[in-house]
C-alpha cells in the first residue's frame, strides 16, 4: 500500500485529509506535537479503512529534530503533506517578539526545514509527492495579519521554487490555497463575506486528494478565491494602504 505522511495531524483539515486518503487505501503516518492526542484518530482509521496507521511526535518549531524524525519513520512516505500552521495574535506579535518569532518559525522556517529533508529523499529516488497547505493571506499584506501573511507568502514562494527544482526529478509539488475554512482555529473569528466563501475541512480534503492524484501545481479550494485575490492585488498601493483590512 502507498503511505501518506501528515505533518500537523491534529488539525481539522489534517483529520479530514487522513480520512480521505485512508478511504483510498493509503497507510497513514500521523505526526504532531503531543502525539498522544492522535490515538482516537489512529484507531478510527485502522478500523474504518483497514490500513496501517502509526503516530509520531513532531514539532515544527524544533528544526534540529526534523532529520531524526524523518529517519525514524517506519517507512518512507509516498506522499507528504505539510498541514501545520500557527495563526498567532497579530497585535501581540507587534510588541512581543516571542509571539512574532513563533508565527514565523512555525509557518515558514519549520515548514521549509522538514520539507527540505523530504525533498532531498524524494529527489534521490525520483519519486514521491509533496503538498503544502499555504494561505491566501500571503498574497497581499494586510494590517490585520501581516506576520502570518508574510510567513505564508514566503512558504508559497518556497513551494514554487521547490516545484521548479523537483520537476526535473519527476516529483510533483502542490500548493494549496484553501481560503476561509471553518475549523477550530477560526471558530472564534468572524469570517467575512457570505457562507459560500467558507470551505469545510472535508471540502479541502477532497480537493487535496484529487489535486495530488492529478499532479496539479497550485489549487484554490474554492475557485473564486483566485479571482478575489487577483482583485485585491490589483488595488493601487496608495489606495490600499488606507483600507482597514
Amino acid at each position: 500500500m502507498p503511505t501518506l505522511l501528515l505533518l500537523g495531524a491534529t488539525s481539522d483539515i489534517a483529520v479530514a485529509i487522513a480520512r480521505r486518503f485512508g478511504a483510498a487505501g493509503y497507510d497513514i503516518q500521523l505526526a504532531a506535537r503531543n502525539s498522544g492526542r492522535l490515538r482516537p484518530l489512529q484507531t478510527d482509521l485502522t478500523i474504518r479503512h483497514s490500513v496501517t496507521c502509526t503516530i509520531h511526535e513532531f514539532d515544527a518549531a524544533q528544526p534540529s529534530t526534523h532529520s531524526a524524525f524523518y529517519t525514524s519513520l517506519p517507512a518512507r512516505p509516498d506522499v507528504s503533506i505539510c498541514v501545520f500552521g500557527y495563526l498567532g495574535e497579530q497585535e501581540k506579535a507587534e510588541s512581543d517578539w516571542s509571539e512574532c518569532e513563533r508565527i514565523l518559525l512555525v509557518n515558514y522556517v519549520g515548514a521549509v526545514s522538514i520539507l527540505n529533508i523530504i525533498a532531498n529523499d524524494y529527489s534521490s529516488k525520483g519519486s514521491g509527492s509533496i503538498v503544502g497547505i499555504s494561505s491566501v493571506a500571503g498574497e497581499r499584506g494586510r494590517q490585520s495579519n501581516y506576520f502570518y501573511g508574510s510567513a505564508k507568502a514566503g512558504f508559497t514562494a518556497y513551494l514554487s521554487g521547490l516545484r521548479n527544482r523537483l520537476f526535473h526529478k519527476g516529483v510533483p509539488v502542490l500548493t494549496v490555497q484553501p481560503g476561509f475554512v471553518h475549523t477550530k482555529m477560526t471558530e472564534n473569528m468572524p469570517l467575512p463575506g457570505p457562507a459560500i466563501l467558507v470551505a469545510t475541512p472535508e471540502i479541502v480534503a477532497t480537493a487535496v486528494y484529487k489535486a495530488t492524484m492529478g499532479k496539479k501545481n497550485v489549487i484554490y479550494v474554492k475557485w473564486f478565491w483566485r479571482w478575489i485575490m487577483l482583485l485585491i492585488k490589483s488595488i493601487p498601493e496608495p489606495m490600499f494602504k488606507k483600507l482597514k483590512l
